[in-house]
């Protein structure tokens, strides 16, 4: 199996905070990684970096092969310009916790705008596509209603289909669950089980130990910036091998 994520000794600062302390992590095709680890360890950094919404200071992120955000020059690395960031990202879906809907876009022109604008496809084609997606996440209805009309898991719902609308090598959640009403978990969390089961390449930051149990390929617990550990949910979750997870893990189970 081919690796799609390879990251190499990456360490991340703001300012005077070290926030990534060289991170190694290598996420595989089809499989779904889950960071685990408590506020501040550096989950939602590390998830940044990989699309390069956060400049790495050192080492090095590839994905499918791609290095993200540079390109060598001799033994040096320089940042891309802007266009080509972007390019890289369109095969890189990021699920936010907070949605990041335009609120006035309807349900439909929230999926169908990047395809358009940024991989410069016909529009009906673009919904088309958009309206397969949202009769993936149940949502087929609501194609012409604005997101101020749907409640949070329905929103986030959408932002699913808004990342696959690009067809993504990878897509990245960020906490997806974390903004929503518990009674509305449930209906995000089988979206991304269904993605799951058709081989979609994924990294979920959550604190869903359940998910993680259910849908992991491996587990990563992050602290203080560095991974402590990593394995099969079975290995990291029921017979955890450092203090640090195990004092975690008796606080969230």
């Amino acid at each position: 199996m081919s690796v799609m994520v390879d990251i190499r000794s990456v360490h991340k600062s703001f300012g005077q905070l070290d926030v990534l302390k060289g991170i190694d992590l290598q996420v595989r095709t089809g499989q779904v990684t889950v960071v685990l680890g408590p506020s501040g360890s550096g989950k939602s950094t590390l998830l940044r970096t990989i699309n390069h919404l956060e400049k790495v200071d050192r080492g090095a992120i590839h994905v499918d092969g791609t290095l993200i955000g540079y390109r060598r020059s001799g033994d040096r690395l320089r940042e891309l310009p802007e266009r080509e960031v972007l390019k890289q990202r369109t095969r890189i879906g990021f699920v936010f916790q907070n949605f990041h809907l335009f609120p006035h876009l309807t349900v439909l022109e929230n999926i169908v705008e990047a395809p358009v604008s940024v991989q410069k496809r016909p529009r009906q084609e673009a919904e088309e596509l958009a309206r397969r997606l949202l009769e993936r996440v149940g949502l087929a209805d609501k194609a012409d209603a604005y997101p101020r009309r749907l409640s949070g898991g329905q929103q986030q719902r959408v932002a699913i289909a808004r990342a696959l609308a690009l067809e993504p090598r990878l897509l990245l959640f960020d906490e997806p669950t974390s903004a929503l009403d518990p009674e509305l978990v449930g209906e995000v969390l089988d979206v991304i089980k269904d993605l799951a089961r058709q081989g979609t390449t994924m990294i979920v930051v959550t604190h869903e130990i359940g998910f993680a149990r259910e849908v992991a390929d491996t587990v990563v617990f992050m602290d203080d910036g560095r991974i402590v550990e990593q394995g099969p949910p079975g290995e990291v979750l029921d017979r955890p091998r450092h203090e640090r997870t195990r004092a975690f893990l008796s606080k969230v189970l």
